[in-house]
């Protein structure tokens, strides 16, 4: 084969592509984006030395987490940019080395591992990757760890752009890829894996606050999905320093900005509701994009990950920056200490574009993250004592193309009327436009925001464990299910079980890299599940099951 990925949940029969990615990626990036990995290993190893003697630094802690964030789905197409990120971490991982005194003579250790000829490179990828690893239950292990290290990175760079660091961050990323590279054993694999679910949840903490001290704490909001007659650009993504960098620079332009995608939570932050040329969502989830995009008329910002293989009739007025990339396409370079990225040329194009076609009217509900449920909790609780409310069922985490996963519409739709959503990721665009009414005045979707946010249905659920007196976080009325796409999935999946939570549905399927004995680990001891019929899922979910 010339390649091999099985990261997310669309890979090819669920066991993994092996000729081009399901995403749309080639075996050469897909290849390079192995050797970055292997590479940022071998940071780990003089990093993680460092790090228990220490003296690890911030800037290889920032490489680390930028470099895990481009080898997630859907972030980086752009093969030059990933091998100017491999010839960085050689020239880290060389000062580390160094620096630390060790003296090391296995793979890691040679800078052989890239060339400036990619085809030599591709030759040899299949002595790196993860089908290298000859040992199914290991490789497993292996790749949950890292795949939940790659959700841990993106988010601690989200966290990163605006100020907020933790070095412990850093110092277990370093430790955990080391750990990759020694012989361990099942449990002390599985002991890094639990590690990096309380990790997940210190780095989201961390989000949360950078994102609620920067731009104050989510509001319930409606937001307008409806177009105005000045001309638009569209910002997807994640990142809200890209949002208020745009905002700024197009403020009295006559220039409108529209969310798409998981950038629609931006609409509940107060710090942007000052900016009148902020319109509101435009279309829908990820992989609508093509669609979205075409329509909108104007110029696109992508801003982190999701963006799919783009359209002729659009290709010319898309723009990526930071960790995202495209082959052929104008990215806006990294802002300057200090300073902010230059949106000009976007802006320029905007004004020459056509207003976006109308694809829908009305608005939608969503900012109740948790500063915002703990302002309702008197309601909320009363609503469960009372009876009115039976059942609250999180059905957070990601979005996708497979028809199967019209699973969680179904289900939003089914369940009874007494029963409210939690939500957050780009999966509430499955129901969050549904006419599901509201209980008492609480509407049945609460969303919470992006996927990060999924936090915040953490710390709800442990404020309302703490306000009923229980336990145990499994006593309290809430259903889990969830569904998963990428890694930053996996890094919230983690931090789910971290906190203990058990009996968790997952779909629209297990992870392709789950073997037979991890899957089983994952059953007996937190009850994990694959999602099954609409009916009977509701039917188990209702009872508590």
């Amino acid at each position: 084969m010339s390649m091999f990925c099985y990261q997310c949940q669309e890979t090819a029969k669920n066991t993994g592509c092996t000729v081009r990615g399901v995403c749309g990626k080639t075996e050469e990036t897909a290849n390079m984006q192995d050797l970055l990995l292997h590479v940022l290993k071998g940071i780990g190893i003089y990093g993680a030395d460092l790090s228990r003697k220490g003296s690890l630094d911030k800037d290889t802690g920032r490489f680390i987490i930028k470099a895990l964030f481009s080898t997630i789905t859907n972030a980086n197409f752009d093969t030059d940019r990933i091998a100017g990120l491999i010839r960085e971490g050689l020239t880290i991982r060389e000062r580390l080395k160094k620096k630390s005194g060790l003296q090391t003579k296995d793979m890691h250790d040679s800078a052989v591992w890239y060339t400036n000829d990619i085809s030599e490179f591709n030759k040899k990828a299949g002595e790196i990757g993860f089908l290298a690893i000859q040992d199914e239950d290991v490789r497993s292990l292996r790749s949950v760890l890292l795949f939940g290290l790659k959700g841990i990175g993106a988010y601690a760079e989200h966290a990163m752009m605006l100020g907020y660091e933790d070095d412990t961050i850093y110092s277990f990323l370093v430790e955990a890829l080391e750990s990759t590279t020694k012989d361990l054993t099942v449990d002390e694999m599985v002991s890094w894996v639990m590690k990096a679910g309380e990790i997940a949840v210190k780095t989201m903490a961390l989000l949360d606050k950078a994102n609620t001290e920067t731009y104050g704490n989510p509001e319930v909001t409606k937001v307008n999905i409806g177009v105005r007659s000045n001309p638009g650009i569209l910002i997807s993504g994640h990142d809200l320093k890209d949002m208020e960098e745009l905002l700024e620079q197009t403020r009295g332009t006559g220039v409108d900005v529209y969310t798409h995608g998981e950038m629609l939570p931006a609409n509940y932050y107060p710090a942007f509701k000052k900016y009148d040329n902020f319109v509101g969502n435009y279309g829908g989830s990820w992989w609508h994009q093509n669609q979205d995009f075409e329509s909108l008329n104007g110029p696109i910002l992508m801003t982190t990950n999701c963006i799919i293989p783009l359209k002729d009739s659009y290709k010319d007025r898309i723009f990526t920056t930071g960790m995202t990339g495209y082959p052929g396409v104008k990215h806006i370079a990294d802002r300057r200490e200090g300073g902010k990225k230059d949106f000009s040329e976007i802006i320029n194009l905007s004004k020459k574009c056509r207003p976006p076609v109308e694809l829908e009217t009305g608005e939608i509900i969503g900012g109740f993250a948790h500063d915002q449920i703990f302002k309702l909790a008197d309601k909320v609780v009363e609503a469960v004592k009372s009876g009115a409310v039976k059942r609250f069922v999180v059905m957070a985490g990601c979005d996708g193309r497979q028809k199967t996963r019209s699973y969680f519409t179904e289900v939003a739709e089914n369940l009874p009327k007494d029963t409210i959503i939690l939500t957050a990721g780009c999966a509430k665009y499955r129901y969050n436009k549904l006419k599901l009414g509201d209980i008492g005045g609480i509407p049945r979707v609460l969303d919470a925001g992006q996927c990060n946010d999924s936090y915040s249905l953490a710390v709800i659920a442990l404020k309302l464990k703490e306000v009923f007196g229980l336990n145990d976080i499994n006593e309290l009325p809430i259903s889990y299910d969830i569904a998963w796409y990428e890694q930053k999935a996996v890094a919230v999946l983690l931090a789910l079980l971290y906190l203990g939570v058990k009996g968790i549905r997952l779909g629209p399927t297990l992870p392709g890299f789950l073997s037979p004995a991890v899957a089983k680990v994952l059953v007996d001891n937190f009850d994990i599940k694959p999602v099954g019929g609409v009916k009977e899922d509701i039917e188990a979910m209702m009872a508590g099951k």
